[in-house]
């Protein structure tokens, strides 16, 4: 249940049009809404104040343009670094949902350019929409891509997908399941029929007692570039993909290295995907 919304906004790019389109889901329309703005340390006091008066107008325009009422919205100025903040007010809040900003930067470049979308994912544990900076068009929310592969993350982007989609008309899950090479038994098996993949058989279910409409697919191929393609052909509107934490406890406060260099699928659809991405983690 998604009752908590951190939106993260900087007072560029698309997130408060992600917004729009979110709260056109009665579950979601329904959900506690805290936007965050994060006023970067400045040398001198004037300039600390005026970015104190620019962070406070970001804020009033976000709620001017989202059509809420400032009573009914939990409005954050914090001062501090913005990839420090985001988690913090995150924890604070116990957000079930933290919707931000990217600009689509990969590997190395994400390090050196303080990517503080890449660096909040690696260090919380909690449901993150990406959208990119560079989208130019967020479309109402109908038809969901959920990359899934029977693991206990996969299976949490389900439920937010099951979520999403309970109470919209029209809305499609499209579960996808990537094989590296297909043996000859399940090609033939899912050639006759697409819901024969064994790896889906839990999820469709779920969605049968749910009533929700649905559609499977079993490609070949790697993973992200299948993802990432299908996303383009079948016009989606949100990439759902689970992110497992496999890092031991003693690191959990350290970003991951290995994400944050792109060696993850999480960090290739981040990249790549012509569509918001929500990232869900659990421990491994």
């Amino acid at each position: 249940m998604i009752q908590n919304i951190l939106l993260a906004d900087s007072g560029t790019g698309n997130t408060r049009d992600m917004m729009k389109a979110l709260m056109q889901i009665p579950r979601i329309e329904r959900a506690r809404l805290t936007i965050l703005h994060a006023v970067t340390p400045e040398s001198t006091a004037s300039a600390m104040t005026e970015s104190w008066e620019k962070g406070g107008k970001i804020l009033a325009e976000a709620l001017t343009e989202l059509g809420l009422n400032p009573g009914d919205v939990n409005a954050v100025l914090r001062e501090g670094e913005p990839k420090d903040v985001g988690g913090k007010v995150a924890d604070e809040i116990d957000a079930d949902l933290i919707v931000m900003g990217s600009r689509g930067l990969k590997g190395l470049k994400a390090i050196l350019g303080n990517s503080v979308s890449q660096y909040v994912f690696q260090l919380s544990s909690r449901p993150m929409l990406l959208v990119r900076d560079d989208l130019y068009a967020i479309k109402p929310i109908r038809r969901m891509l959920v990359a899934y592969d029977g693991s206990d993350s996969s299976q949490a982007s389900l439920d937010v997908a099951i979520t999403l989609a309970r109470d919209v008309e029209g809305s499609e899950i499209i579960l996808v399941h990537t094989v590296n090479k297909l043996t000859s038994k399940l090609e033939e098996a899912l050639r006759s029929a697409p819901d024969n993949d064994p790896v889906l058989s839990d999820a469709i279910s779920k969605l049968r007692r749910q009533g929700i409409n649905y559609r499977c697919l079993s490609p070949e191929g790697k993973p992200g570039a299948r993802l990432c393609e299908l996303v383009d052909r079948l016009n989606i509107n949100l990439l759902l993909i689970g992110s497992p934490d496999y890092r031991p406890t003693i690191a959990k406060a350290m970003p991951d290295l290995d994400k944050l260099l792109g060696g993850s699928l999480g960090d290739y659809v981040r990249v790549y995907a012509d569509c918001p991405v929500l990232l869900t983690r659990m421990e491994a």
